[in-house]
């Protein structure tokens, strides 16, 4: 059996026994306990709307693993802060006497569509809606399912117990902590929902690896024909927005796995950014949510009309919706092997091409890369776009050490002959703040094009800088668009400004001195 899993509740479960626990209610029942809890409102659409500052995103410096064996032996521990086993079991007992006194909500569900590499998680929060958000956002099981549910992980969520840090070795009042040995998550001090999401794929990117599961910050889609598609990306790049195709089917949004029998959601709802939102541009998402959805931090009017355009609160504003509430979801989320692996990024620089296909190497290369322009919002305290490098498009998430994932990547990709392109979803024109945001029909029109083949063959010609291949003709696209060069009024800025990213690509990528000499020769040349 791989190393943490097992089929008992373990007795430090018992141990976190609230003073009344409320479990696994409906939806109607969890928004009537969130409305008489004074927790949220209901907006016009029926969704229920939370407000979670002063955290309306995820807070990097307050996630800790505890270090303990043996998972100390293979977490990687350069960006993920370690916890003393002793200093997480205080916190532990004090959380524990904390929920002692309080009512909690419990909801048992799964991690993982595909039953053989299914996680059985149980959630018990404080907040009657942010059990609502698991119950939407996780696979809901069905009577049966639930008779023999087994917690094999758990999350504790209050985000009302305030973490003393002289007291509990923490770096503010929040915490999120997870412990694989008692296979147990504690997030304190926090309202942001995404937490909670997140914990548990920080955890997936755990246990996968060793079943011979490749876990992928991802979304996934599948066509008439049955082959599917993956968008790896950074919150922000247009993994939701891209993969919710009228003319697709729908896997999943944002976390999956890769295994023998090929792809599988990890979650049963979407989690998507709604700043802008509109039924034109997206309307799969603007119709999913309903009665039933969770939305955060989105400003809603005296009638309770919810105002997507306005960023008063946060520009990351977000949806939680179950999978079936998308039209043509894939139910349940699972697909067979790729046959287009797309990488995602918001390049706020303005100097990557709107489309490149990848060689194998360069596909490598940008893999561990993981770049893009972090946006507003998403993590407390980032108020304008950041160039960041996160490996395997979601270092955040990644207890293991990034080559972990990217050889599985590279032995997929050449076992099922999977072909990958770069589709840059950000600016255009000239930098953020100069330039404009490269036109979503756009982008749209050239997704399509990748993944109905008719890009396979086109003539491409090589980036002098970056190598990638770029293509000079997209149908429906006008060609200057193909090349960014074309469309700043200073060419001297333009090659200045893709010089500069090209020296931050080199110096990002001596994080990784196991590479291949041909993969590091793939990336972008320095000059």
């Amino acid at each position: 059996m791989t190393e943490g899993i097992h089929t008992d509740e373990a007795t430090e479960y018992r141990s976190v026994s609230p003073g009344h626990a409320i479990r696994n209610l409906t939806v109607p029942q969890l928004v009537e306990f969130a409305l008489a809890r004074r927790e949220a409102q209901l907006t016009s659409k029926g969704a229920l709307v939370a407000l979670t500052a002063p955290r309306t995103g995820r807070s990097p410096k307050d996630k800790f693993i505890v270090r303990s064996t043996p998972s100390a032996d293979r977490i990687w521990w350069g960006p993920n802060a370690p916890m003393s086993p002793e200093v997480f079991d205080r916190l532990f007992m004090r959380v524990a006497d904390y929920v002692q006194e309080r009512e909690m909500f419990v909801f048992d569900g799964y991690c993982g569509a595909d039953p053989s590499h299914r996680l059985h998680v149980r959630f018990k929060t404080e907040f009657a809606w942010h059990n609502l958000f698991v119950h939407q956002l996780f696979i809901r099981p069905t009577r049966e399912e639930l008779r023999r549910h087994r917690p094999q992980f758990m999350v504790v969520c209050v985000p009302q117990f305030h973490a003393q840090p002289e007291r509990d070795g923490t770096n503010s009042e929040a915490f999120i902590c997870i412990n694989f040995e008692r296979r147990l998550v504690l997030i304190g001090g926090t309202r942001y929902a995404g937490e909670i999401k997140k914990s548990i794929f920080t955890v997936m990117n755990y246990l996968m690896p060793q079943q011979g599961v490749l876990p992928m910050h991802c979304s996934a889609n599948m066509g008439d024909d049955g082959s599917t598609a993956l968008f790896f990306g950074l919150s922000g790049t247009g993994k939701t927005t891209l993969s919710a195709d009228p003319a697709r089917r729908l896997i999943g949004d944002d976390e999956h796995g890769w295994g023998d029998n090929g792809i599988f959601n990890f979650e049963g709802g979407c989690y998507a950014k709604c700043i802008n939102l509109t039924r034109e541009r997206e309307p799969q998402i603007y119709d999913a949510i309903r009665f039933g959805a969770v939305i955060e931090n989105v400003v809603v009017d005296e009638e309770r009309e919810p105002d997507f355009s306005d960023s008063f609160i946060t520009e990351n504003t977000r949806c939680a919706y179950p999978l079936d509430y998308i039209q043509n979801a894939v139910i349940p989320s699972v697909g067979g092997h790729p046959k287009y692996v797309v990488f995602l990024t918001a390049d706020a620089t303005g100097v990557l091409p709107p489309v490149a296909r990848l060689t194998p190497e360069q596909a490598m290369f940008h893999f561990l890369s993981g770049y893009t322009s972090k946006l507003a919002g998403t993590e407390t305290g980032v108020t304008e776009p950041q160039v960041v490098f996160s490996a395997c498009f979601g270092a955040p998430f990644l207890p293991l050490p990034p080559s972990v994932y990217a050889d599985m990547l590279g032995v997929k990709l050449a076992r099922h002959g999977a072909k990958c392109y770069l589709i840059n979803t950000g600016w255009i024109g000239g930098p953020y703040g100069v330039g404009q945001r490269i036109s979503l029909p756009h982008t749209r029109t050239i997704v399509n094009a990748v993944l109905s083949g008719k890009l396979d063959e086109v003539e491409v010609v090589p980036d002098p800088v970056f190598g990638i291949l770029v293509p000079k003709a997209v149908e429906g696209v006008p060609p200057e668009v193909l090349n960014p060069r074309n469309t700043w009024t200073d060419k001297a800025a333009y090659d200045e400004a893709r010089r500069r990213l090209a020296e931050a690509f080199i110096k990002n990528f001596e994080k990784y001195p196991g590479a291949s000499e041909a993969i590091r020769m793939a990336g972008p040349k320095a000059g």
